[in-house]
């Protein structure tokens, strides 16, 4: 059962992580070049049931991988080993990630426009920053420190 939970874990990551990449990295710098809100909305209402549904997986999938690791949930929390200091980086990841969505749901997007554009893109940089650590740290699950 492990191996479907992390196959199904590390696709949902490739969808969130992915559709970011391709946000920040293709989109970004022309809807900002013509300030085009229109052309962000576009992406994010295509985008969103996918990416949201790709994050909720990520989390249900990842919470089942580390308890199947770590059964002692307490000891997440404590850093006692390398392993449980990743799950908790990896939970601090999570709560910044819900932390700049949330900030970037109920500030920029409801005042969106051609001046807050900026605004939002620093939120979707933070995010796919913050996308790219998790698939960082998820791989030192397997491949050790990277020291």
């Amino acid at each position: 059962m492990y191996k479907y939970v992390l196959v199904l874990h590390i696709l949902s990551a490739t969808v969130w992580t992915g559709g970011h990449l391709v946000l920040a990295l293709a989109l970004l710098p022309k809807i900002l070049r013509e300030r085009s809100v229109a052309d962000l909305l576009a992406f994010e209402s295509a985008y969103e049931k996918w990416g949201m549904a790709a994050l909720v997986i990520q989390v249900l999938s990842g919470l089942w991988l580390a308890y199947s690791l770590i059964p002692d949930m307490g000891s997440w929390f404590a850093g006692e080993n390398f392993v449980t200091r990743l799950i908790l980086l990896k939970l601090t990841l999570l709560a910044l990630t819900l932390a700049v969505a949330m900030d970037a749901r109920l500030r920029v997007i409801p005042r969106l426009s051609a001046d807050t554009l900026p605004a939002m893109a620093l939120r979707i940089r933070l995010i796919t920053l913050l996308g790219v650590a998790f698939v960082i740290v998820g791989t030192t699950f397997r491949t050790g420190p990277w020291w």
